[in-house]
């Protein structure tokens, strides 16, 4: 026997019509709240949210009262795609009372050029909202990995006097203390070597057509967060049948997602042959590498050019994307192809990023760190 709590919750998922069997009769706030559901998921038959920005700003405010952030931003994606409400994106009031995510950024940047001049700074402070979580959650993770894989990879056996790491020098030979003279042998020294401005350079080479949007926004923050780091010299290209290097935009990501142009094809031969153009130490070097592999260039090209890129050191990741949602449709030749060359191919989710870095600085086995991760490597 149901419970009075699980046929209300039946009644508002059916929607009340004659046929839904539960029999249940709802309170003012269940109505409201039933009422909101209905303008969206059954907009065929009630004639929806209607054309007024009043209706909507009103809707936004009911379903932001009534459901938790994450069914908000599943809603607010819902009624773009179900009821075609752009004007959720051109009206200053609507947008300003949306509840910004990584989805509604990239949806943002994908329209950026038809938002009317009126609604492009509230926009652009939505962008600026979003970045500004991601930068919080992602940036000391990102440092702290990064740095310390690259402090690891400095570290030598024969350091000079001034540059012995005392600390973890006494600590590897604890096993030599001598009791008889109270002291420790140093057999094993460890220090860290003379570091260059640059140890690493890191090259972000991403595809930004259309289905990459939250892959290209991720990619944005942690590309600022790594050019924030003096120990890599960061690069960010980006790419659809052309190739844009915004890598004098890194100091600001708001700027440098607005710099990208969401949509349109996808030339990764373009895109590698300028990578190789820009590589200037290809042992340091790592390329991320990040689209679905569906190559509508030169195949042979960009796949000579991966040849090539790995055949002078460069270490090449490719991210079939970087975002929350696991892997996209991706091209499974394409994939095959650099997997049989050696390069790691797998989804990787933004929080798994700053590790994933950490290992291919440090020259890890990525295919080992990627099964130990439980991402799914494409073999």
């Amino acid at each position: 026997m149901a419970t009075e709590t699980e046929l209300r919750k039946w009644r508002l998922i059916l929607g009340g019509q004659q046929n839904d069997g539960t029999g249940c009769a709802l309170n003012i706030s269940d109505i409201k709240m039933d009422h909101a559901l209905e303008a969206l998921y059954d907009s065929d038959r009630r004639g929806g949210l209607g054309a007024s920005s009043p209706n909507v700003s009103r809707w936004l405010g009911d379903i932001r009262n009534f459901f938790p952030n994450t069914v908000v931003q599943v809603m607010q994606k819902d009624a773009i795609k179900r009821l075609d409400l752009t004007q959720l994106l051109f009206e200053k009031e609507l947008l300003e009372n949306v509840e910004a995510d990584v989805q509604l950024v990239a949806t943002l940047l994908s329209l950026k050029n038809v938002i009317p001049d009126k609604t492009k700074d509230t926009a652009r402070q939505v962008v600026q909202k979003v970045v500004d979580q991601l930068m919080k959650k992602l940036m000391q993770p990102m440092q702290q990995a990064v740095t310390g894989s690259l402090n690891r990879s400095t570290r030598n056996r024969r350091p000079r006097h001034n540059e012995i790491n005392w600390h973890l020098t006494i600590q590897k030979n604890l096993k030599h203390y001598q009791p008889d003279y109270k002291t420790i042998i140093p057999e094993t020294r460890i220090g860290y070597g003379r570091r260059r401005t640059s140890l690493k350079d890191v090259v972000l080479c991403i595809d930004q057509s259309g289905s990459m949007g939250t892959s290209v926004v991720y990619s944005g923050i942690f590309g600022s967060v790594m050019a924030s780091i003096p120990a890599i010299k960061t690069r960010m290209v980006v790419f659809d049948t052309a190739v844009a290097d915004l890598t004098e935009e890194l100091s600001d990501p708001v700027d440098l997602l607005f710099g990208v142009q969401l949509g349109g094809g996808t030339d990764i031969h373009a895109a590698l042959s300028y990578c190789q153009q820009v590589i200037t130490r290809p042992t340091d070097t790592v390329l991320v590498l990040i689209t679905d592999l569906y190559e509508g260039g030169e195949v042979d090209g960009m796949r000579k050019k991966a040849v090539e890129l790995t055949a002078a050191g460069v270490q090449v990741v490719v991210l079939l994307a970087l975002n929350d949602e696991g892997a996209p449709s991706y091209d499974h030749t394409n994939a095959q192809f650099f997997s049989d060359l050696g390069v790691p191919v797998f989804a990787c989710t933004p929080d798994k990023f700053p590790d994933l870095m950490a290992a291919a600085l440090g020259k890890q086995d990525l295919a080992q760190w990627a099964a130990k991760e439980d991402l799914i490597l494409k073999k």
